[in-house]
C-alpha cells in the first residue's frame, strides 16, 4: 500500500510540474504538443525524468502521458543497450556531443524503433539550466530502406557475378574447338541471347524465381518462330516454380536442345515435333524430373564426338544444380531427361 500512496504522490508532483510548466512557457507548450515531431522536456536530476511529453512521442513510443510523466528518459532506451551508448545519451544531454545521436529506443509494446536525438537545454534568466528540451526523428523506415538497399545491392553482386561466370564459361567452351569465326559468333550470340530471356524473365518476376511453364515458353518462342508452327511443340506440366539459379540453367539447356532439333533434329524438317513434359516427385526429397523427346525428325545417329551444346546439357546442369541428366540417341528422336532437385513446395 505504500508504494501506491507513493506512486501516487509522485503522479501529482509530476502533474502538477507539467501545470507550472505549462503555465510558464505557454504558447511555446501548446505548439509542441501539436507539432507532429516526436518532443519531452526533461528535468535536470540525474535519469533525466520526463515533465512533458506531447502527442506525437505518445504515438511513437505507445505510452500513455501518465505513462511517461516522472519516468526517466533512460528508461525508454532499448532493453540491452550499452553503456557506450548510454554514456552518447549523457554527453547530449550536457551538450558535449558533436553531432546527434542515433539511438535505439524500445516502445511499450516491446517493439523497437531508431531515432535521432536532438537535445537542447532550457536556461533561467541567470543562464542555469533548469531542463532539457529533446526531440526526437524516427529514422526506423530510413534504416529499413538502407539495409533493403545493402542486400539488393549485395544480391546484385552475386547475381553479376554468377551471370559473368555463365558468359565467361560459354566464350571459354566456345574457343575450345577450332572453329570459323562465324560458327563461334553464333555459338556465343545465341547462348548469351538465351540468357537474356531468361533474365528479362526473372526480371519480371522481381528475381523471385519464374514458373517452369512460362520458362519453357520464354525459351523456345524464338525456336517456335524458326520451326514456323507452335503445335510442333507439346508442352505439359504445371507452372513448378524454380529459383533463379535453376531457371538460368535449365533455359541455357533448353536453349541447347532446341538449337540442336532446328540444326539436326525434329526441327530440322517440316514433320518432326517435340514433346516437352515434367513431373515433381518429393521422396526422398522435392525433385523436378523433365523431359524432352523428340519424333519424326530425320533418323538421328550418335555423334562421333560432343559439342559445347552437350557439354553444357550433361555437365554444366549437373555442376550447376546437382542433379542428373541423361542424353539418348534413340534413333526415333532424341531424348534428354533433366532430374534436379527443387525446393519444397515448389508445385503451383
Amino acid at each position: 500500500m505504500a508504494d501506491v500512496t507513493a506512486k501516487s504522490e509522485a503522479q501529482k508532483e509530476g502533474e502538477a510540474a507539467v501545470d507550472t510548466f505549462r503555465k510558464e512557457l505557454g504558447p511555446f507548450v501548446v505548439a509542441a504538443q501539436k507539432t507532429r515531431m516526436p518532443m519531452v522536456f526533461t528535468d535536470v536530476e540525474p535519469g533525466h525524468p520526463v515533465i512533458f511529453a506531447n502527442d506525437a512521442f505518445l504515438t511513437l513510443t505507445g505510452y500513455s502521458r501518465e505513462e511517461v510523466l516522472a519516468k526517466s528518459f533512460q528508461s525508454l532506451l532499448a532493453v540491452g543497450v550499452d553503456s557506450e551508448t548510454m554514456e552518447t545519451v549523457e554527453t547530449a544531454f550536457r551538450g558535449e556531443c558533436d553531432h546527434e545521436p542515433e539511438i535505439h529506443y524500445k516502445r511499450k509494446n516491446g517493439s523497437e524503433f531508431w531515432a535521432s536525438m536532438f537535445v537542447s537545454p532550457v536556461c533561467d534568466d541567470s543562464g542555469t539550466v533548469v531542463q532539457h528540451f529533446v526531440s526526437l526523428v524516427d529514422l526506423t523506415n530510413h534504416r529499413q530502406d538502407n539495409a533493403r538497399c545493402k542486400m539488393l545491392i549485395d544480391e546484385l553482386n552475386h547475381r553479376v557475378k554468377n551471370t559473368l561466370s555463365t558468359v565467361q564459361s560459354i566464350v571459354t567452351q566456345a574457343l575450345r574447338r577450332p572453329a570459323e569465326p562465324a560458327v563461334i559468333r553464333e555459338a556465343i550470340e545465341s547462348r548469351i541471347l538465351a540468357l537474356s530471356r531468361s533474365h528479362d524473365l526473372l526480371t519480371h518476376r522481381n528475381w523471385e524465381g519464374a514458373g517452369l511453364h512460362d520458362l519453357v515458353d520464354t525459351a523456345l518462342h524464338p525456336f517456335k518462330v524458326v520451326a514456323g508452327c507452335a503445335e510442333r511443340f507439346t508442352i505439359t506440366g504445371g507452372n513448378v516454380h524454380l529459383s533463379p539459379k535453376a531457371a538460368l540453367s535449365v533455359a541455357i539447356a533448353l536453349n541447347e536442345l532446341a538449337t540442336n532439333a532446328v540444326k539436326y533434329g525434329a526441327l530440322s524438317n517440316d514433320a518432326g515435333n517435340v514433346a516437352i513434359d515434367w513431373t515433381v516427385s518429393s521422396a526422398p526429397q522435392d525433385r523436378l524430373v523433365l523431359r524432352w523427346r523428340e519424333h519424326d525428325g530425320p533418323p538421328v545417329v550418335p555423334p562421333t564426338h560432343k559439342g559445347f551444346g552437350s557439354w553444357v546439357i550433361e555437365r554444366g546442369l549437373p555442376h550447376e544444380l546437382g542433379g542428373n541428366v541423361t542424353l539418348e540417341y534413340l534413333r526415333a528422336g532424341l531424348a534428354c531427361t533433366i532430374d534436379i532437385p527443387i525446393s519444397s513446395g515448389a508445385q503451383a
